[in-house]
């Protein structure tokens, strides 16, 4: 089945010029001696922010186009088909409505408010016009240079710098059939097509599994490397603790192609009953290969103190070298009562724009490699460029949902997976996607108070009621 369009939008290459004998208006701090940044607004999308350089200019570049540098993106907008369709605006007599814009607004001084008034002051606007027909299939640059700013802009000697481009993004949607530990299926979504490909098998490791490290996982593939005592701790631990659970993906012949097991117990934190950052639990993503179960990805999650009271989480890649560290995609917080977006997006600095969450605090190596198709390699999906392609991009995104006012609103809501087609090539590297939003989706549950209740299906059979 062919992948979902979507369309990155995307703005970058920030930078503010005002020349040092410019003397602007009295109530305005100059730029060179006070932080500058800017609120980037697109229809329909919540409002972003991002710092803005500022550029001196130089006598071997009196323009400072030099000085602008190729960076990250300052903001990302991830447009699915729903997304130009509403952006497109077509009014009731028919035809386009208004023409659309992104509006950046260019402020300085520092960013927070101050008895609910903007600390920051408000140095100018711009407004870039924007064609999204036919982005699905082309990349279009919307604007690369420098635009005059302030009320009188004509005149103005301030400027401002950005490159706003929008790229084809074809992904992958697949949704669960219902929740994790419910042991569902799970459909790929193209338009108003749903098709199966993949089955779950939720369970709960027993002591003795866990001595012999069996896990509970399919017998065909033995986990005969050393890795538990590397990545987690399968220790008894007295008090409160949610541990043992494990969950398999299958293809649709049976066979097991990716599988999250919880390597970490959540315990309570002393005095408290909730899972604390110091002492998070985790999981393990794992992918077939060589007749066993190898690593690919360790998830932590915990749950974060204070106003925020969200999941806190943190996935990093494992290397296939035992001697090298991590590398860490995603960093952020969910909502605990709204959920959000899990989101690994290496090529943009800005809000992921889910309800309660962040795309990912951290950024990785442009050489960092994809993860290897497995020996199966059914290369059901096809769309992959590995061992050339690389982390970069927009990775994936998993919609959560949150506890809301109960067991209820969560059951309701199964997990959305979004993968973009570069990282995708072959069911394993799908299937791997799918296991590490099950973990997330999971961890949720992982780190409820223990003052409240799990659902019977998180509970082992001697446990409950839980």
């Amino acid at each position: 089945m062919d992948p979902c369009p979507f369309v990155r939008l995307t703005v970058g290459n920030l930078g503010l010029k005002i020349p040092v004998a410019a003397k602007p208006a009295r109530s305005v701090v100059h730029p060179s001696s006070s932080p500058c940044y800017c609120k980037i607004k697109l229809k329909n999308f919540p409002l972003q922010t991002a710092v803005v350089p500022y550029i001196t200019p130089e006598p071997q570049s009196p323009d400072g186009a030099a000085q602008v540098q190729a960076s990250a993106a300052a903001a990302t907008f991830n447009l699915g088909k729903s997304d130009l369709e509403k952006l497109a605006g077509k009014s009731l007599f028919g035809g386009s409505s208004k023409r659309l814009h992104l509006t950046v607004s260019i402020y300085t001084g520092g960013r927070g408010t101050t008895c609910g008034v903007n600390s920051g002051r408000l140095l100018g606007k711009i407004r870039v016009p924007l064609d999204l027909a036919g982005t699905e299939t082309r990349a279009v640059i919307f604007h690369n240079g420098w635009i005059n700013v302030g009320k009188e802009s004509k005149n103005s000697s301030a400027q401002f710098h950005l490159n706003v481009k929008s790229e084809p993004d074809p992904r992958f949607v697949f949704q669960f059939d219902g929740e994790p530990e419910c042991s569902p299926q799970v459909f790929q979504i193209q338009g108003s097509i749903r098709q199966p490909v993949f089955t779950c098998k939720f369970s709960f490791r027993s002591a003795p599994d866990r001595n012999q490290r069996s896990w509970s996982l399919p017998s065909e593939l033995s986990c005969s490397r050393g890795w538990l005592s590397s990545f987690g701790s399968e220790r008894e631990r007295p008090g409160k603790e949610r541990k043992g659970w494990s969950i398999t993906v299958h293809d649709l012949s049976g066979s097991p192609v990716a599988a999250a097991s919880m390597v970490t117990p959540f315990v309570a934190s002393p005095g408290s009953d909730r899972v604390s950052r110091s002492n998070p639990g985790s999981w393990l993503i794992l992918r077939p290969g060589d007749g066993t179960w190898k690593p690919w990805g360790r998830l932590e999650a915990w749950r974060e103190r204070g106003s925020a009271d969200g999941l806190g989480y943190r996935f990093e890649l494992i290397p296939d070298s035992a001697a090298a560290a991590g590398i860490v995609l995603a960093e952020s917080t969910l909502s605990s009562s709204k959920g959000g977006k899990f989101v690994i997006d290496l090529g943009s600095g800005s809000p992921a724009g889910g309800a309660g969450g962040t795309a990912n605090g951290r950024s990785t190596p442009g050489s960092v490699a994809s993860p290897a198709c497995s020996p199966r390699s059914s290369g059901d999906f096809g769309y992959g460029l590995w061992p050339y392609c690389v982390y970069r991009g927009f990775v994936m995104s998993a919609r959560v949902a949150g506890e809301g006012d109960g067991r209820k609103s969560k059951c309701n809501r199964p997990p959305t997976v979004e993968v973009s087609v570069q990282h995708v090539n072959c069911t394993e590297d799908a299937a791997a996607y799918v296991a590490l939003s099950a973990a997330v989706d999971l961890s949720m549950d992982a780190c409820r108070l223990f003052s409240q209740k799990l659902r019977k299906e998180l509970c082992p059979p001697q446990d409950l009621p839980c």
